[in-house]
């Protein structure tokens, strides 16, 4: 072993550090630009103190409000949004399943060997997420008038891109062994995708929908904001006439929906998976 040098040069050779000069560099200018974003960020948006102090006494006030619930708000309009809203839910993630299954395959480069057909499917996929479900609502109210039509299709439309996009992926990691040896066997394309693909891409399957299902009674809760139909109408008729008891109603009856609905996918999911 080559001894080190004595005095300086030496203890400069055994000077330890985490991080190169570059590294060290690069990070501090990443503080800083975290930093500038943050700072330029709270100015955009006006923060202003004064309604910023006075926030938790509004809050304070505004539950107030809700309390005690006008029950008999759940017999008038309540109940048959909530109805409307897990049918608009159920029915549009049943029409995004319908819909994103042959996306899904031209997007799987181990399904279609078409770069042309994945880049499409693929943008097709990239365009169903990137416009959210308020956004896909106004432009079927706009198309179809408000009504649960438009929250269902807007539903339907917003889920393609996340159920197409997490099957794709389940398709291109199932294992290639059983479909090359029923290629090799002269097996049709639809045997192919029962046989060899169904089997492992199944259980991801039934997962996502019922999560998407899931995020999507969620979704169609708040449809009826902008015309969607559900129990948004409720809620956004009360809103608007400051009828705060009924909208403690509405918001009680969505977050029991929520709980309701994450207990029934997660037995489902434990049964089917």
């Amino acid at each position: 072993m080559t001894a080190l040098p004595a005095g300086s040069a030496g203890a400069e050779m055994r000077r330890w550090s985490r991080f190169s000069p570059l590294h060290r560099w690069g990070r501090a200018g990443t503080y800083v630009m975290v930093a500038t974003a943050l700072v330029w960020s709270v100015r955009t948006i006006e923060v202003i103190p004064e309604f910023l102090a006075d926030a938790p006494e509004q809050t304070v006030d505004l539950f107030a409000r809700m309390w005690p619930i006008d029950w008999s708000y759940w017999g008038r309009a309540t109940r048959a949004g909530l109805i409307e809203t897990l049918h608009t839910a159920t029915l549009g993630t049943l029409i995004a399943l319908a819909l994103a299954v042959p996306v899904a395959l031209l997007a799987s480069v181990q399904v279609t060997r078409d770069s042309a057909l994945n880049a499409l499917a693929r943008l097709v996929l990239v365009s169903s997420r990137s416009v959210n479900s308020l956004i896909w609502a106004l432009l079927f109210v706009a198309v179809f008038g408000p009504g649960a039509l438009a929250g269902t299709l807007a539903i339907a439309f917003r889920s393609v891109g996340f159920i197409g996009k997490l099957l794709a992926e389940a398709l291109d990691e199932a294992n290639a062994g059983p479909v090359e040896a029923l290629v090799a066997a002269g097996a049709p394309m639809r045997a192919v995708l029962l046989k060899a693909y169904w089997p492992q891409v199944q259980p991801s399957f039934w997962s996502v929908a019922l999560f998407r299902w899931d995020i999507n009674v969620r979704e169609s809760a708040v449809l009826g904001l902008v015309g969607g139909g559900g129990i948004g109408v409720a809620l956004e008729a009360a809103m608007s006439n400051l009828y705060w008891d009924q909208v403690g109603l509405c918001l009680l009856v969505i977050f029991a929906v929520v709980i309701a609905t994450e207990v029934v996918t997660g037995l489902l999911r434990s049964r089917i998976i």
